[in-house]
This record gives C-alpha cells, structure tokens and sequence, in this order.
C-alpha cells in the first residue's frame, strides 16, 4: 500500500475514515438548517402565493383578516362568500345609494355607511381605488374587479396585495365567475362555502335545463328580450344574443346570433320580422320605451306580443356586473311564462326566496318589488 501511494498515504486514510463522519455532519446540518427555513417561511414570513385570473403570482399573508372589495363584482362575491365581516372600507357608490340594483347592498347598505370610504365603485375594470385612504386603512389584501393592468397600478400605489376578481355578465354565471370565486374563497379561507354556492348554481342550471330539453324549437314561443342594462340603460331595441336566462331553459331568442354573445342594438325593423310571441323587459327603463312609444305608436302595435298582451317583466341583473341571484330568478321567471307545462311547479316567489336566501342568507323579494324590480304583466304606453 505504501509503495502504491508513497507519502499520499496517510491523506487517502484520512479521506477514506473521516469522510462518512463529514457526510453525517453535513447532513444534521442540512436537516437541521431546512427545518429552520420551513419555520422561518411559515411562521416569520407568514405568506402564500395567489394566482389570480389574469395568472398575476401575488404574494400575500398566510392568513387574511381584512380585505378591501373594489370594482366590478368584488362586493357581490363577499356577501355570496358569507365575509362581509371581513371588509375594513366601502365604495362610494354603495354608501349613497340604497338600491336593489345590486343584490347584495339592501342588506348591507348600514354597514357600508360605517366604514371609511376606499374607492368611487363602478363596473369600468379600470382602478378606481382612493390609494391614500386604503393605505391608511391598511387592509391585508384588496379584491379588486380590475383589468389586469388597473390591478398592477393599484398595489404599486399602495403596496397591498391585490388580486383581480373581476367575472363576465355574458351567459349566466359562466366560467370567469365560478373562477373568480374559487380564488377569492382562496384568498379569504372560504373554500367551503364557495363550493357550496357553486354547487346550487349548478343543480339550478341543471334543473332548468331539464325541463325543456325535449322540446323542439318548432313548438316553442318565439321570445325577445329588450330594454336591457348593459353599461348603462338602453331602449326597446337592446338586447342579447345567447342571453343567460333564455339560453339555460332552451328558449327561442329570436335576436341570437350563431357566433356572437352579448348586447348589441337589434334593428327595429328586424324585430318587426322576427313578430316574438313573447316579449320581456326591464321595468327600471320602461320610461325609456314608453318615450318611443309616444314617438311611433303605431310601430310598437304592429307586434303581435303587445297586441296580445304577452309583454313581461325581466328585472336587471347587470350592475356593477352580474347579479347571478337575479339572473337565476329571471331564468325560473321566464320558463314559467314560455314553457307553463314545464315549469307549473314553480312559484316565482318561493324560488325567489330558496335562491336569495341561499346566496344572501336574507329574502329580499319584497324589497326588490318595491324598488321595481318586479315579475308580473305589463303595458308599453303606461
């Protein structure tokens, strides 16, 4: 052995005996320096990260207790999360207005008018937060209905997490809501409750669907939908093409548009040759049709729909995005009135009731009426 290593020997001994004990060392070194950084990570940091729907990694608190909702539907999905509790500032737009146009502020409406004052609200998608005061505030993460960019600009200016939770008014609580749900369940611990939320707007759309899905179009009323809210208030001539509430019960829209999805202005001469057996519309902007109809009288009795009487109400549910509780309602509402046979079961008002309680925990049917957003009959020229 010495003639084969010389005078390396006693260095190749050293090597072969000492560097298991090295290794040993080394390794409840490792063990004992990565447990210390898995505490330091869960317990000093105390963070997580979110991904939200435009795929922004945010890094925010392991556990959130306050949160501030601005924008497009931010408001709506905490009181449907049941963590109203949560919110440390309100929008303008909710503190002076009690209104039944967004489902969820009658019944917070006392409370918003409590908390300091944290952005204008407004269904743009664009930053609308009042940074100096949300920083004063302090709120661990802020839920935002922004675009993408607006979201950036917003936790630049204020260094609070935000995570954008904004959703889509086409269909009827389509894929970006159910979406924006799961990550603001994320954000605030909710998980459970969202699925449970999700799950009824599921079995809802399944039990519409059901209902009507034998019968062929030849045998259905041909139905329109006009006078609409869509970014604002519109005549007779506003409308949808694949509208939520129609397309859940496999109703006949004759302004459907095979490759579109949305509002849009219908011409009015079109409608004329579309004739709809059955025509709805929003009551809060029947004074927008009643002016067209002491413009041109004549042109709205050439439709046999208001010639028959067969003119409904379908209550808004788009303000500051899509009240998915009213948007079902409306769907029950018109499958009573197109498909009667299908739908006799159905009473509008202890629908009503089962869907906003359960979105709400409050029914508030009677205060929606009152605020004219009503299902019944009614007449174009009064």
């Amino acid at each position: 052995m010495k003639r084969l290593f010389g005078n390396n020997y006693v260095l190749l001994f050293s090597i072969l005996v000492l560097s298991p004990l090295c290794m040993l060392c080394l390794a409840g070194c490792s063990k004992k320096n990565a447990q210390t950084a898995s505490s330091v990570s869960e317990n000093d940091a105390g963070t997580r990260i979110i991904t939200d729907k435009f795929g922004r990694k945010i890094e925010i608190p392991q556990t959130v207790k306050t949160i501030i909702c601005l924008g497009s539907g931010a408001p709506r999905i905490a009181a449907y999360l049941g963590v109203m509790d949560m919110l440390v500032g309100s929008e303008e737009q909710d503190v002076k207005n009690l209104t039944v146009l967004r489902d969820y502020n009658p019944i917070y409406h006392d409370a918003f008018e409590k908390l300091p004052v944290a952005g204008s609200g407004g269904g743009s998608g664009q930053n609308n937060g009042y940074a100096e005061e949300i920083i004063s505030i302090g709120p661990d993460v802020i839920l935002a209905g922004f675009d993408k960019e607006p979201a950036d600009e917003l936790q630049f200016q204020t260094g609070i997490p935000v995570v954008a939770v904004g959703y889509s008014s086409n269909g009827l609580a389509n894929d970006t809501f159910y979406a924006s749900m799961r990550v603001f369940a994320e954000v605030v611990g909710a998980q459970e409750r969202c699925e449970q939320v999700l799950s009824f707007i599921d079995n809802c759309k399944k039990d519409l669907g059901e209902r009507t899905s034998g019968i062929p179009d030849r045998e259905k009323r041909k139905a329109y939908t006009g006078a609409v809210t869509f970014s604002g208030r519109h005549g007779f001539s506003g409308t949808y093409s694949n509208f939520g509430p129609f397309t859940v019960i496999n109703a006949f829209n004759v302004a459907d548009k095979p490759t579109e999805e949305g509002y849009y202005e219908a011409d009015l001469e079109k409608i004329i040759v579309w004739d709809p057996d059955v025509i709805f519309l929003d009551p809060g902007n029947m004074n927008l049709v009643n002016e067209e109809y002491a413009a041109n009288p004549n042109y709205f009795k050439s439709l046999r729909a208001v010639r028959e009487g067969q003119v409904y109400t379908m209550p808004s549910f788009n303000n500051m995005s899509m009240n998915i509780s009213y948007a079902l309602m409306d769907a029950y509402y018109a499958g009573i009135v197109l498909f009667p046979e299908q739908f006799a079961d159905v009473d509008i008002a202890k629908k009503s009731e089962e869907i906003l309680t359960l979105f709400l925990g409050t029914n508030t049917y009677d205060t929606m009426a009152e605020g004219g957003l009503y299902y019944g009959k009614i007449i174009i020229e009064k």
